[in-house]
């Protein structure tokens, strides 16, 4: 990349200008859906062809657990994030990688027994797991992830 006499790089293509006047290369769109009980983040934010999904607990849009613990609310949190990928135009099979939050690691194989009925064997996301030392509403599970809008 070189500059020029007026020093702007050739070659580089000029980002988007934004409603407020910086300049961004990526479209950001906000999404949320009325629920009885709003909560301070997005269901999702969509850069460009990616949704970034917040993290889904096993719970109902009244904030109650799905009873019957780790596999209950794996199910349950799974079935959160598909209808929030298919509400924004993508599906499960476009997930590229997920993040899940346990409360307690020893309920990893457990969870993955569902999470492993959810995705395609042959197209399963990149994927991390830890265990915290708590979760919202003493949740034993939280899933996130990002995918791709085809």
């Amino acid at each position: 990349m070189s500059a020029s006499k007026n020093g702007k790089r050739k070659g580089m293509p000029r980002p988007a200008q934004s409603r407020a006047g910086r300049r961004s290369n990526h479209h950001l769109e906000y999404l949320n859906n009325p629920k009885p009980h709003p909560l301070p983040f997005s269901d999702a934010v969509r850069v460009g062809n990616l949704l970034y999904l917040s993290g889904q607990i096993g719970a109902d849009d009244n904030l109650k657990l799905a009873p019957g613990g780790v596999l209950a609310e794996t199910n349950r949190a799974l079935e959160n994030i598909s209808k929030i990928l298919r509400q924004h135009g993508s599906s499960l099979e476009h997930v590229v990688k997920c993040t899940v939050m346990l409360a307690d690691m020893n309920e990893w194989d457990a969870m993955n027994t569902v999470y492993l009925r959810f995705f395609p064997k042959n197209r399963l996301p990149a994927r991390s797991a830890f265990a915290g030392t708590g979760l919202a509403l003493g949740a034993r599970v939280e899933i996130e992830c990002i995918a791709a809008v085809p």
